[in-house]
């Protein structure tokens, strides 16, 4: 199997740190790619025709893109024990709503030109990953707390990308327990493991 990803995706993070927590690291081919929603990625076209990543080739049927189908996949190959029923893929859903906005405005800031940035719209996104987390810290920690699901792993993703690319946007302030949580769980090898290179 091959991975078409990058360091600096939270998605693409995500599904690889479900290789490591699931010992199929070495199962699959990594390519790491350099690729934008302007300029993708001639091997990210050729394997997700939305021209987006993650996608995982597979040698047994076709490829398999959005990083929840192929959390979903993976999981299953290793037995199953990532996919705890409707709370894990509810906590796996916020998280990735989380990353979808803290991703545009990234691409807010970084691919549309200075002049033509829109305040309303980062603001908007900014204000889903701030309820998002509050959501997390409110109603889900005794779920962070348990044993390991693709809940957490997302969650843990979603917030180290906040931290990577928005850092200006203090998500710990008031939700003290979810960024306890957090410190813990990214101390995690596989976490380690899987950081982006510095911004």
């Amino acid at each position: 199997m091959r991975l078409t990803y990058s360091q600096a995706s939270p998605f693409a993070r995500k599904v690889v740190v479900l290789l490591h927590e699931t010992g199929q690291v070495d199962d699959v081919e990594i390519l790491d790619v350099t690729t934008t929603p302007l300029n993708p990625s001639p091997d990210v076209k050729s394997s997700n025709p939305l021209a987006k990543i993650p996608a995982l080739e597979r040698n047994d049927g076709p490829t398999l893109y959005d990083s929840r189908v192929i959390c979903a996949y993976l999981d299953e190959r290793a037995g199953g024990r990532l996919y705890g029923g409707w709370d894990s893929m509810v906590l796996e859903a916020t998280a990735d709503g989380i990353m979808d906005a803290a991703v545009l405005m990234s691409y807010e800031k970084r691919l549309r030109p200075e002049e033509k940035q829109w305040d309303s719209w980062l603001d908007a996104q900014r204000s889903k990953v701030l309820g998002g987390c509050a959501a997390l810290n409110a109603r889900w920690m005794s779920h962070l707390q348990g044993p390991l699901d693709i809940g957490q792993i997302a969650v843990a993703c979603a917030l180290a990308y906040v931290d990577f690319r928005h850092p200006e946007t203090n998500w710990r302030q008031g939700n003290e327990a979810l960024a306890d949580w957090f410190a813990e769980f990214e101390s995690r090898p596989a976490m380690q493991a899987t950081k982006p290179p510095a911004a």
